[in-house]
């Protein structure tokens, strides 16, 4: 981890940035009485300077503004500023000297933008009613991109990627690499908070049993077992999607095995709580968690191996899913353009891998209502 990320970030800056509902809702969803986060920091987008959200619920790294201005104020002097100085650094310099192996630098984002290589992709998700503090998928709502796809049964699962549906459809670089550079959400209700993430694996469960089921799918991307890598399995993390209503019977999600971030299988995932009568959309799992937990000192699951329900559901259907968090993007106030840029915050040029499928999820609601999201996200190839 880099050495800034290990400073206490100023409270009163980013709160002053962001807003305080977003920072707390942000510190929820890290840390709360039902989950704590097991991965690595995950970058929190639009905070100029890098700043991340651990796993106590705290914030690290460098605020470089926000003493005096709020993400609102300041957005316009900010992007002003960063023209004026990208335009005069990059005088002289030749649109086809573009990097050709991974972007790492600020000079090698801006150079890959100015030839051609940033890419955007638009968004609309109508999602759903949903319940206060508890986290609902927005993969099965549309319409841009379409509703996703659901999985297919267990044992295989699907290994999703930009060609399911559901997913944008990514031009992947011939050469070189991918990577975050910004997001624009715009959100129907105030003190909203989506993860943007890529989903790395999916499997439908049979909810009418309670026999132990096997998983033989394995995902493809983020199955490093060596810690800080990029690909690290560290971070996968893993969610109980509902795609229809759940029958009013009471469950747990008991039994469930997996392999870990250091490719150790037959770890037991600690039971999880479901939802009688659980809505659409709502992750089967308390208000307040977005993940499920991990055995003790575990970082991330490799892959799932088993599945388990303590009851038998005689309706609705579930998908047990693996994704991998690329960054949260606060949306703190209603019909706003939360701008949450990628190359001069925090996620530092987030590796975007080939094919990748990305989902955005909204976790920790602050109310209710449904919520309309839409936006842009970019990336940058070189």
């Amino acid at each position: 981890m880099h050495l800034l990320q290990h400073r206490s970030t100023h409270s009163g800056r980013l709160e002053r940035w962001l807003g305080a509902d977003a920072v707390a809702r942000v510190s929820h969803a890290m840390c709360n009485d039902t989950a704590k986060w097991y991965g690595p920091p995950i970058p929190v987008q639009g905070v100029p300077g890098g700043v991340w959200a651990t796993r106590d619920g705290d914030f690290v790294g460098r605020m470089d503004v926000g003493g005096e201005l709020s993400a609102a104020e300041r957005a316009e002097q900010i992007f002003a500023k960063l023209r004026r100085r990208d335009r005069a650094r990059l005088a002289g310099t030749r649109i086809g000297q573009r990097q050709r192996g991974a972007i790492t630098s600020f000079d090698g984002a801006i150079a890959a933008i100015f030839a051609g290589g940033d890419r955007h992709f638009s968004w609309v998700k109508a999602g759903t009613t949903g319940v206060v503090n508890a986290t609902n998928t927005l993969w099965f709502v549309g319409s841009m991109p379409a509703a996703g796809a659901a999985a297919a049964a267990a044992p295989g699962g699907t290994v999703p990627t930009d060609a399911t549906t559901g997913s944008w459809v990514f031009d992947n670089p011939s050469s070189g690499t991918q990577h975050f550079l910004f997001g624009n959400p715009i959100a129907s209700v105030a003190g909203m908070n989506l993860l943007l993430y890529d989903r790395i694996f999916s499997v439908t469960k049979t909810m009418a049993s309670t026999a132990t089921e096997a998983v033989t799918g394995v995902p493809t991307l983020y199955q490093s077992t060596t810690g800080g890598a990029a690909d690290s399995a560290e971070g996968n993390f893993l969610m109980i999607e509902c795609r229809t209503a759940l029958a009013a019977t009471a469950h747990n999600w008991t039994v469930c095995t997996y392999t870990d971030q250091g490719g150790t299988a037959g770890a037991t995932l600690p039971s999880v709580t479901g939802n009688s009568g659980n809505i659409v959309n709502r992750l089967d799992q308390p208000a307040g968690s977005w993940f499920c937990p991990l055995a003790s000192g575990d970082r991330g699951i490799q892959q799932l191996d088993q599945m388990q329900c303590s009851a038998s559901v005689a309706t609705g259907a579930v998908d047990f899913t693996i994704g991998h968090p690329i960054a949260w993007m606060p949306c703190g106030i209603a019909n706003f353009v939360c701008e949450k840029d990628g190359l001069t915050t925090s996620v530092n040029l987030r590796r975007i891998f080939d094919d990748a499928c990305l989902a955005l999820l909204e976790v920790c609601k602050s109310a209710t209502t449904a919520t309309t999201y839409t936006g842009e996200f970019s990336t940058v190839r070189g």
